[in-house]
Formats: structure tokens, C-alpha cells, sequence
């Protein structure tokens, strides 16, 4: 109970400061790095409002991650070295585009890779179980372990980058997941780790505050790197702790942040455009047009978060009530792919006449 205690008063207590962190660093936003943070470019594909904001929810963040790692190192002896590494690692390549020093596609995807294989290389990080019997023999090699995880970790943080870019949309997803994550935990009496997924949560939700419905900061690419990596590890390290949870549930759980890569690699490949540039037919944009049209062109950026995320929550429940059910969760897993191409290619249809293709 006196733990318990300690741990609530530990999160008052970073939520108060993580609050105050993201307060002044929007409050001088325009000073840092000469007001390179400022997101004035309009024109972009993904680029949906029509005034200047700051794109330093990422180093917010990032600072309030430090914060939490050195109190909780502090009270409760406990380091998240594969965290620090993997997040503040991603959160650096994502911080360079943030301060508009343009790193090609390329050179972005490299520098990305580097740091994943070497943090799945240097940290015991591990998947306990998959539901495919060929993959689970493959994985007992090392080499080929860390690859998958490799490339589930980009799948995932670029999933995270590519649906940011409407108020609350991003954060809300991040948030929806991880409370679902913590509540796996809290009933398998992971205490201790929920604490961490707790952290990610009240940053989330602070970061919402000043982002939903109304913009006042963004989390720009650093933002999106940092929580998409810190997510990853959350699944993947809450797949460990449960043994007895499908892994074809945690793949329900990410469909849309990995669905979105996938389906948007192979989709500009077929209209013959780099799979590494941006466009602006994804799923969320395209379901923003068709708003407007339904609701005559009012500003539907936030109402846009809503029904996505409205829409992801109604799949994922199912799901979560029986996580335990392997065959069950991965006829859902196909279902939720399905769902997502049939509404993916009946909005286009509807929006193809407003979207300059």
C-alpha cells in the first residue's frame, strides 16, 4: 500500500511538471533554435492549417522523458536504458527535420535503421510468442530476431509520423493504445512497468491539451519518432510480461500505424511515385475531404481525429475481450485490414473530383 503511495504521489508530481514543461517551452518557441521550430510552410501535401505553429511538442517531450527516466531512477532504482537509447536516438533524427535541415528520405531511413538495429542489438528485447509456428522457429535465430524487430520498430514509428498531422489525431491513437496496454498489465499485476506506460499517458495527454481542438503546438517529426519508438517497446515488452495474450492481438492493436505503411508503400508504387515521398491520399486525408463535403467546408481537423480514432476503438474492442482467443484474433486481424481497404477505396471514390491527384 505505502508503495502504491509513492508511486501515485511520483506521477501528481510529473504530471504537475510535465504540464509547466510543455507551457514554457511553446511559450518560447519562436526563440529556440532562431524560430526554426515554427511550422510556417502551408503548402506541404500533409500540411492542413493556415497559421504559423511550433513543432516542439517533440522536444517538450523529450524533456519531460529525461525528467521522468532521472526521478525514476532516483526514487525507484530503476533505469530504461533500451528506452532512453531507442527514443532519445530516434528523437535526434527527427529533430534535425524539425529545425529544417533537410535530410533525404534516404538518409533519414538509414540513420533510422542504424539506431534500432543497434538498440534491438545491444538490449535483451525479445518476443515471447507468435501464432505462426514457421515464424516462432525463425525467431529463435538471433540475426533473423533482430531484423523483424527492426522492422517492426519502422513500421510503426513511420506509421506514427504519417498519420500525424491533424489536431489530436496522432496523440489520441498513442493514447488509446497505451491505456489499453496498461490495463493488460495492471490486470496481470505488472505494477512496476505500468508506471512507465502511465509516464507515456500523462505526456500524451498534456501534449493534447494545447494541441486538441485547437493547435497551439505540434509534435513534429521528433514527436512522432520519440512516442511511436516508446510505443513499440511498450507492446513489445507487455507481449513478454503476457504470455497468455494472442500475439495477433498486438498486431490488431497496431494495424493502423503499420496498415498505413504498408498500404501506402505498395499504393504509390502502383502510381508510380516514390514510396518515400509524401502524398496526399492517405486514409486520414482523404477522410478529412470527405467531412468538409459533408459538412460544407467548416473545419473539420479535429472532428477528423474523432471519427478515425472513434472508428479504430470500435475495432480494437472485440479484440481486447478476447486477446486470449489466438484463432479468433487473427480472422480479426484480416478483418481489420479488409475494413480498412474497403473504406480506404470508397472515400476515394467519393473525394477523387477535390484531390488534386
Amino acid at each position: 500500500m505505502q508503495e502504491s503511495s509513492i508511486e501515485l504521489n511520483f506521477l501528481s508530481l510529473f504530471s504537475f511538471l510535465s504540464f509547466f514543461i510543455f507551457l514554457i517551452i511553446i511559450k518560447f518557441s519562436n526563440k529556440i533554435a532562431n524560430g526554426l521550430l515554427i511550422d510556417d510552410n502551408f503548402t506541404k501535401p500533409q500540411s492542413f492549417h493556415d497559421a504559423p505553429i511550433p513543432r516542439c511538442g517533440g522536444l517538450a517531450s523529450f524533456v519531460c522523458f529525461i525528467i521522468f527516466f532521472i526521478l525514476h531512477h532516483y526514487i525507484f532504482n530503476h533505469s530504461y536504458l533500451d528506452y532512453a537509447f531507442i527514443g532519445f536516438g530516434l528523437f535526434l533524427i527527427g529533430f534535425i527535420d524539425d529545425i529544417k535541415y533537410n535530410l533525404s528520405p534516404k538518409t533519414r531511413l538509414a540513420l533510422m535503421i542504424f539506431v534500432l538495429s543497434l538498440g534491438v542489438s545491444l538490449f535483451p528485447l525479445s518476443l515471447s510468442q507468435i501464432d505462426f509456428i514457421f515464424l516462432q522457429n525463425l525467431l529463435e535465430n538471433k540475426l533473423f530476431l533482430n531484423i523483424f524487430l527492426t522492422l517492426c520498430f519502422l513500421f510503426v514509428v513511420n506509421g506514427a509520423n504519417l498519420v500525424d498531422g491533424f489536431n489530436g489525431l496522432l496523440s489520441i491513437h498513442l493514447i488509446i493504445i497505451n491505456l489499453i496496454l496498461l490495463y493488460i498489465n495492471l490486470e496481470s499485476k505488472n505494477l512496476d512497468y505500468s508506471v512507465l506506460i502511465v509516464s507515456q499517458i500523462i505526456i500524451l495527454l498534456v501534449f493534447t491539451l494545447f494541441n486538441f481542438p485547437k493547435a497551439k503546438v505540434f509534435l513534429g517529426d521528433s514527436g512522432a519518432y520519440l512516442h511511436g519508438s516508446i510505443t513499440a517497446l511498450n507492446v513489445i515488452n507487455t507481449d513478454g510480461l503476457n504470455n497468455q495474450i494472442s500475439s495477433f492481438f498486438f498486431c490488431i492493436l497496431l494495424f493502423y500505424l503499420f496498415f498505413e505503411v504498408f498500404f501506402s508503400f505498395f499504393r504509390k508504387l502502383l502510381l508510380k511515385r516514390s514510396p518515400l515521398k509524401p502524398d496526399n491520399i492517405h486514409l486520414h486525408m482523404i477522410t478529412y475531404k470527405f467531412l468538409k463535403t459533408k459538412f460544407q467546408n467548416k473545419d473539420c481537423n479535429y472532428l477528423n481525429s474523432i471519427v478515425i480514432n472513434s472508428s479504430y476503438l470500435t475495432l480494437i474492442i472485440p479484440a481486447l475481450v478476447l486477446k486470449e482467443n489466438g484463432l479468433f484474433c487473427k480472422f480479426w486481424f484480416l478483418f481489420t485490414l479488409i475494413i480498412y481497404v474497403i473504406f480506404y477505396f470508397r472515400l476515394y471514390r467519393f473525394t477523387k473530383n477535390q484531390i488534386n491527384i
